[in-house]
């Protein structure tokens, strides 16, 4: 009965010693495979950083690119970001990285649709026909690089970050990765306008940003009804109701392609174009609501800003709507 207590006891020993070297390789390769998703990661994100700094730097100062030079080097950047985005999604998440690993490529999906964006933007910015309408485009394009920007920095980064210090993992913590620059100037259009018109060869900056520019809302109404701000209206309408815009242009040159949106209680806008208006003239665009609203609800209007334009608190207006 000893001798039989006693190989029970070592049998037992034996197999704790296995259950305890096997678990020890499974944290180990578990551990391993953290560290190697955060060095991909960063692998990723400095490439990102040098294209950020290719991009913004000759935006900033093209030198002596001509036109075709500078569309070529855009082309090239957005080249590189597409490729990011693909080596993020191909990269092998371990699990306790899923949550970040989805932001990521939602960082990456939104960078490289932005940079696509103005890749194909630029060389119809960097002429004339057209030119207003593609830059105040790119500067729509930097709004979605700072959404990249803010979800990396307050979901990726800390996410990757904190699993790793819970496994006990040091010295593989990810950077920082802003692609748009901190206290950047580039959300304005009057300034994309004016790098851009420091192209060699560009016509882009003098038609956009010379002079007085500006645009105003002349009038809002829903099938017939005039709109005003504080004053609800009821309006009855069988079919799918529509809001006409009156914008006005209150510059000294003519402005093309000028955006216009309606929301209706915060919803997804609803969007319209202008195609020109002259100096002093006023041109209406209707945009049908679509679902049609129902009862109460709140309807926002805005003009989009075009390039120079310095005052746009009168491009935008808020109304209370009763639909019956």
């Amino acid at each position: 009965m000893l001798r039989r207590g006693l190989a029970l006891g070592g049998g037992l020993i034996v197999l704790i010693v296995i259950v305890l070297g096997v678990k020890g390789c499974l944290d180990a390769r578990a551990n391993a495979a953290l560290s190697n998703y955060s060095r991909d990661v960063t692998q990723i994100v400095e490439e990102t950083e040098q294209t950020s700094k290719s991009f913004f730097g000759k935006l900033a100062d093209p030198g002596g690119l001509s036109v075709t030079e500078f569309v070529a080097e855009v082309n090239a950047d957005r080249s590189a970001m597409d490729n990011y985005a693909s080596r993020v999604e191909g990269l092998s998440a371990p699990g306790p990285m899923g949550r970040a690993q989805g932001a990521l490529e939602l960082v990456y999906e939104l960078r490289s649709s932005a940079m696509s964006a103005i890749a194909d933007k630029t060389n119809t910015a960097l002429g004339e026909a057209g030119a207003a309408k593609a830059t105040a485009g790119i500067a729509k394009q930097m709004e979605k690089l700072l959404a990249a920007d803010v979800v990396y920095a307050n979901v990726v980064r800390p996410e990757i970050d904190g699993v790793l210090a819970d496994n006990g993992i040091e010295g593989h913590d990810v950077p920082k990765s802003v692609y748009l620059p901190e206290g950047t100037k580039w959300l304005e259009e009057s300034a994309v306008a004016a790098a851009l018109g420091s192209v060699s060869g560009s016509s882009a900056g003098e038609e956009n940003v010379s002079g007085i520019h500006g645009l105003g809302l002349a009038g809002t109404s829903v099938d017939g009804t005039e709109l005003a701000e504080g004053a609800p209206v009821t309006v009855s309408s069988e079919e799918t109701p529509e809001v006409e815009i009156a914008v006005q242009n209150q510059g000294e040159s003519t402005e093309n392609g000028i955006g216009v949106t309606v929301t209706v209680n915060g919803g997804s806008p609803l969007s319209s174009t202008i195609d020109s208006i002259e100096p002093g003239a006023i041109e209406t665009v209707t945009i049908p609501l679509t679902p049609a609203p129902s009862g109460e609800a709140t309807l926002e209007v805005e003009v989009e800003t075009v390039p120079g334009e310095q005052l746009s608190e009168n491009n935008k207006a808020s109304y209370t709507v009763v639909f019956g």
